[in-house]
């Protein structure tokens, strides 16, 4: 891999990271099994390219639209289980399978390119770096930024009351806890996160399209496993820290796989190299000799 790839790849990862972030409150925080990111990657996406193209708006303004626009989303996924009581899982389905029709609406169309416009990276093209030097720097900060911001979060009393919701919600319920309202504002948090993360991915690659949200799932839950097998930890600084170096590796195994010659992977297997790697992920985190590679065989 050349040095553009191996950048490029960091860049793509510190996104998914973001993403990983998002899974991470849902399935492990919450123990809700929420789909509905695949639906609100590409909502931040579309939502951040028309606000920005076809309005005129600041990138940074248009991409705040974005996470807002995604938190509605995860918000009405959690509605859908908590006041209707609809499957968590399909409620998310409902709700994705929603936001693709809305997501064309939004972009009359299929995609939205982003073509002589500014966008939040269009700032740093003045300290002298190319684009695929600073970009990942600046990710890599943004990323930080959100990693601390949850880790602050989950600390707090309203933070505590989330894990409680999710680690026992009958507990939970019993000392007053409002497990409703946290599954409500978490699967928003953790969408927010998601589409937040769409709508940095449009500004990088130039164009927010209707199908960029497929795999995001597996994505994100491939990021969690890899990351919290490789460094498994009950407190949430490290967890949170799991989580996006997860997404690193997994972008890198994922890069590594299509530039394999031998292994004869194109461009168009990615889906196919994706879902390889999160069943050899599962296989071996239930075995355990994913730790054990790391020195941190179970005891």
């Amino acid at each position: 891999m050349s040095l553009y790839e191996i950048l490029g790849t960091l860049e793509t990862g510190f996104i998914f990271g973001i993403v990983a972030l998002g899974a991470y409150m849902t399935f492990k925080i919450l123990d809700f099994p929420d789909l509905t990111v695949e639906g609100s990657f590409p909502l931040g996406a579309a939502v951040a390219a028309t606000l920005m193209v076809g309005a005129g708006w600041n990138p940074w303004i248009a991409t705040l639209a974005a996470a807002v626009a995604g938190f509605g989303a995860g918000f009405l996924t959690a509605l859908l289980n908590v006041r209707f009581n609809i499957l968590h899982i399909l409620a998310g389905i409902l709700l994705s399978i929603s936001l693709y029709s809305i997501n064309l609406r939004i972009m009359s169309g299929p995609n939205k390119p982003l073509l002589r416009v500014d966008s939040v990276f269009t700032a740093f093209e003045g300290f002298g770096l190319p684009g695929y030097i600073i970009n990942p720097i600046f990710l890599g900060i943004i990323v930080l930024v959100i990693k601390l911001g949850l880790d602050a979060f989950l600390a707090t009393g309203l933070g505590i009351s989330m894990r409680a919701a999710g680690a026992n919600p009958a507990m939970a319920e019993a000392n007053g806890v409002n497990v409703g309202n946290m599954k409500l504002f978490g699967v928003g948090t953790a969408n927010a996160l998601t589409a937040f993360a769409g709508a940095l991915f449009a500004q990088i690659f130039g164009a927010a399209d209707a199908y960029m949200g497929l795999g995001v799932i597996i994505i994100g839950l491939a990021s969690v496993i890899v990351g919290m097998s490789i460094l498994p930890s009950r407190t949430i600084f490290l967890a949170t820290f799991a989580c996006i170096i997860g997404a690193i590796l997994y972008r890198y195994a994922v890069a590594l796989a299509l530039n394999a010659d031998f292994l004869g992977f194109q461009a168009s297997d990615v889906q196919l190299v994706t879902a390889l790697l999160v069943t050899i992920a599962l296989i071996m985190q239930q075995s355990g000799s994913l730790r054990s590679m790391f020195g941190r065989g179970k005891k």
